[in-house]
């Protein structure tokens, strides 16, 4: 029974709770980002305090894919010694972003912000990313404002979306930035905190705090915490194992029993045996029936399965057949002895150049790239390719007995790019032959850009993995750096020098801007036939500021006293020669944001070739320069 001084109670809590709520109806965090000035604004490096969370983000390579950093870069600042380590619920990172201002629209304004792309999956929506995977470090708003032409309700499985991760950078013009802060780090509010216990966990004043982010915090809010050094976080030590449990009393048995207990398994030993022989029997006649019936893929299974004599361990065997396995219905799977008698035993008179050979199977001629297993990634990302600019692989082999695996490729028969510009060849490209050439690695590149999901980033766009074909038509060879997916980050340099983009060399950054970098050095050596790297070490690309200085006539003068000396010789318009000079120049950007996309290159490469055309359909008016 209630009486009034409970009903009296009651009433009152049930108010505190209702006005509780509709101040927090009242108070949302902040949903459009934080304003900044574009012109007082220097990007800057710093960080979010990001929490370990299950059953998605227990490790940090999981996280450092979400933010598209290294395992290294989050266990240095945030005090873990094993960046291998499986992390506990709520565990504190510190998550290293770049942070610039970016323009949104008319509503927006300007916000800062880290960029960060993010691949839907099934049951994903902006308002669950925002919220649950970045953990109220952005908010579905600003996810709507940055990505204007995606309908939120109608995001396809597999498409990538910016998620704007909230960021500032000290500016030491504000009074209330101390000439000693160094980094100004993201703090979602959580709902226990409060602005003293935030500055007693970071070792500053609330002040201080204050002063960055006013008085009117609220829950879910991006605070910005000003430190003049990183925090010496505090991580959970390993959790012990518990201690084995206390052996169990042994129970008291009467002998009667006892007795018929070792009869009773007897009994069930004989029975089990007769089974076990009865079954074996089967089995060995149901092998011996189907034995005759296996198919050439099936005999190379078992033979693979079967091989114990490999220098690989039981992981790496059990990891090769499963990358082998999604392969056996799309591409034609070889045996080793066909490969080893169309090579003349791999033979140094049938290698084209590295570990490639040429091969002959059936009358067909192959182009046979032998490796040690390593060919995972360039198999699942040759899987999801299929454009005329690319080279063709049609199937692969696997040897389990000295672990190498041999990818077939269609054979191209003119050789690579660069055997044309800078090897042996007599024969000197024309103008016209390298303007397609040109176009057809641009829409080869267009196409693993643009059209690939996760998009494929090549990494090693060079002369070397330009094919040409029968008609001088080039392909894009060679997908054995190839990474799919963007916008990460890597400790691991790899490339030919004079092609690396200087984004990648110093900060590891892999985008598709590295490419279209390596596609403006190829753009250089079609133009001027030289190596994209001389014998003293100096690379092409570095004097190409030269050719944007001083007026029209000094710029063409000293473009033509810069080419190929065999184009000089031919009858054409500079003005194609200079449009595609400046399509080199601008993939050159020392930028990437500022580099054009492979859309951009492709049309703009069209009009060069437009260009080419009309002279070479009217011939030469005496107004247009030529390259006589």
């Amino acid at each position: 029974m209630i009486t009034k001084p409970m009903y009296g109670f009651l009433v009152l809590f049930f108010l505190f709770i209702f006005n509780q709520n509709l101040c927090y109806a009242q108070e949302l965090p902040t949903t459009s980002g934080y304003t900044c000035n574009p012109n007082q604004f220097n990007p800057c490096q710093t960080y979010v305090l990001y929490r370990a969370r299950g059953p998605e983000f227990l490790d940090l390579a999981s996280i450092g894919d979400l933010f598209s950093v290294s395992r290294l870069m989050i266990a240095n600042p945030s005090n873990i010694s094993n960046p291998n380590t499986t992390l506990v619920n709520d565990q504190p990172l510190l998550v290293p972003i770049t942070c610039s201002c970016n323009n949104i629209n008319a509503t927006f304004g300007s916000i800062s912000y880290a960029g960060f792309n993010y691949t839907f999956k099934s049951g994903d929506t902006m308002y669950r990313i925002s919220t649950t995977n970045f953990q109220n470090l952005t908010t579905y708003q600003s996810v709507q404002a940055v990505n204007p032409t995606v309908v939120p309700e109608n995001i396809d499985i597999g498409q990538a979306i910016k998620f704007p991760v909230f960021c500032k950078c000290p500016n030491r013009t504000q009074p209330q930035i101390q000439t000693q802060t160094r980094f100004l780090i993201s703090y979602v509010f959580q709902p226990a905190d409060n602005i003293s216990s935030i500055a007693s966990r970071f070792g500053i004043t609330p002040q201080s705090i204050r002063e960055i982010n006013g008085n009117n915090s609220k829950i879910f809010d991006t605070l910005f915490i000003p430190l003049s050094n990183l925090p010496n976080l505090t991580q959970p030590a390993a959790p012990n194992a518990p201690p084995p449990p206390p052996p169990a009393a042994a129970p008291v048995v009467d002998e009667n029993d006892r007795k018929g207990a070792v009869i009773g398994l007897a009994i069930a030993l004989g029975i089990c045996g007769l089974l076990l022989i009865l079954v074996v029997g089967l089995f060995y006649r149901e092998k011996s029936v189907k034995k005759e019936k296996y198919s050439d893929v099936e005999r190379q299974k078992s033979l693979y399965l079967g091989s114990k004599k490999g220098s690989f361990n039981k992981d790496v065997e059990v990891n090769l057949m499963a990358d082998v396995s999604e392969c056996l219905d799309k591409y034609k799977m070889y045996k080793i002895e066909q490969l080893w008698e169309a090579t003349d035993g791999f033979d140094e008179g049938c290698l084209i150049q590295g570990s490639v050979y040429k091969g002959t199977i059936d009358g067909e001629v192959f182009a046979v790239k032998k490796m040690k297993w390593n060919a995972r990634e360039e198999l699942k990302i040759l899987q999801k390719v299929n454009h005329g600019n690319l080279v063709k692989l049609e199937g692969f082999c696997i040897d389990p007995k000295e672990a190498n695996c041999y990818l077939v490729y269609e054979y191209v028969e003119n050789g690579s790019l660069h055997s044309w510009l800078h090897g042996e060849k007599t024969e000197k490209l024309s103008w016209k032959t390298r303007l397609r050439i040109a176009t057809d690695v641009a829409n080869g590149l267009l196409y693993i850009h643009e059209h690939t999901r996760p998009r494929v980033v090549h990494k090693d766009i060079k002369s070397s993995n330009i094919l040409l074909d029968s008609n001088m038509r080039a392909k894009v060879a060679n997908f054995g750096l190839a990474k799919s997916g963007c916008n990460a980050i890597t400790m691991h340099i790899v490339g030919t020098q004079g092609y690396i983009a200087p984004e990648y060399l110093t900060d590891g950054i892999v985008s598709t801007k590295m490419d279209v970098f390596s596609f403006g050095v190829v753009l250089l050596e079609l133009v001027s036939g030289k190596e994209a790297i001389d014998d003293e070490g100096k690379v092409l690309w570095a004097k190409v500021g030269d050719f944007s200085e001083g007026s029209e006539e000094r710029k063409v003068r000293k473009l033509q006293e810069w080419m190929d000396e065999s184009l000089l010789r031919e009858e054409f318009t500079m003005e194609s020669v200079v449009n595609v000079m400046g399509v080199a120049v601008s993939c050159l950007n020392k930028d990437p944001s500022r580099r054009p996309g492979m859309v951009e290159i492709v049309y703009a490469l069209s009009k060069s070739i437009d260009l080419f055309s009309d002279v070479s359909e009217e011939g030469l008016s005496p107004r247009q320069v030529t390259a006589r």
